[in-house]
């Protein structure tokens, strides 16, 4: 017995070291990079080069005409009827709703406190189905939600210690913990499209509708600086917000989620504020404070126990202690 547990040991240790599973933790390593670069590289546009209103649309409508360029060289879909629904609302409040107020928060917030706050869907995830579709989480689910909230007051508490001339910490908190709700109810509108569809197929429509809002954020935008520079950086920079957390991370989270599983790939988004804090303090954006720490490990540690929560709950364990659900 005990041979022949050693023996799967090893077989299930080099399964994991499988190419595959190298490959589904390069591909989410990288999508995770490229979203937490993103706050800063945003933070940098806002506001030497352009508006919010304008990273928005150039991203949403940008987003779709790459999502409508990529279906022509891969099979795609037909959406059933029953739900166009979801994906329309998907687009319009959802995903329009989530981008808008993220890069709005950049433009009053700190970068560091934006990326810690954008761990937060997971948990309103939670609350929607609690409030909407009566579901009801263990009670580890909630004292995680509990632990995970209180991380997030922390950052709020911490608002305007950043030290930045002109800033307003608070606003930009604020605006950051709308758009997670947002975000989240974009998660919850569109999970069975999501696990219906291929990701094109999909998000090409779910973006096109983003943009049509989008569309009324385009006046003024010839007269932004970046349309008049010949420097290049802003334009790398927006570049980069198109492409690479906007479309490509798009195409990474599907294989990684295949090859090692949606659960180890969740973990991943807890590396966001850290690969924001990084470039953010090399890009001169910001600094890093003891708060801010304090902060990232309270909501960690609360994501933790409603990972647990959930796994006991989904095996059907009772979660330590007594007994009585999630996403992003």
């Amino acid at each position: 017995m005990d041979e022949k547990s050693t023996t799967h040991g090893i077989k299930n240790f080099k399964k994991k070291l499988s190419g595959s599973f190298i490959v589904g933790n390069v591909c989410i390593l990288i999508a995770s990079i490229f979203w937490g670069v993103n706050v800063s590289v945003t933070k940098a546009l806002i506001p030497d080069w352009m508006t919010s209103e304008g990273i928005t649309a150039v991203r949403l409508i940008g987003g779709a005409v790459l999502f409508w360029a990529a279906s022509l060289f891969v099979k795609n879909d037909k959406i059933d009827r029953h739900d166009w629904i979801r994906v329309i609302a998907g687009g319009l409040i959802g995903l329009f709703g989530f981008i808008y107020l993220f890069v709005m928060s950049l433009k009053f917030g700190s970068p560091i406190d934006i990326s810690i706050i954008m761990t937060l869907p997971p948990m309103f995830v939670i609350l929607i189905g609690v409030i909407f579709l009566k579901q009801r989480p263990s009670w580890l689910e909630y004292a995680g939600l509990a632990v995970g909230f209180a991380g997030a007051v922390t950052v709020i508490l911490g608002a305007g210690q950043s030290g930045r001339a002109g800033s307003d910490d608070l606003l930009g908190d604020l605006l950051a913990i709308l758009s997670c709700i947002c975000y989240a109810g974009y998660l919850v509108i569109l999970q069975k499209p999501t696990k219906k569809y291929r990701p094109v197929s999909l998000l090409r429509w779910v973006f096109l509708f983003s943009a049509l809002p989008a569309l009324f954020l385009l006046p003024g935008f010839d007269r932004m600086p970046i349309i008049h520079t010949s420097e290049a950086v802003p334009w790398i920079e927006i570049g980069f917000i198109l492409l690479c957390p906007t479309f490509i991370a798009y195409f990474l989270v599907q294989p990684a989620e295949k090859a090692i599983g949606s659960e180890l790939v969740s973990l991943y988004q807890y590396l966001l504020p850290v690969f924001a804090t990084v470039s953010a303090v090399l890009m001169g954006l910001d600094r890093l404070r003891w708060i801010q720490v304090l902060a990232m490990v309270i909501i960690v540690a609360g994501m933790i126990m409603t990972n647990l929560g959930r796994k006991h709950r989904k095996t059907g364990n009772p979660a330590p202690v007594t007994s009585s659900r999630k996403n992003p």
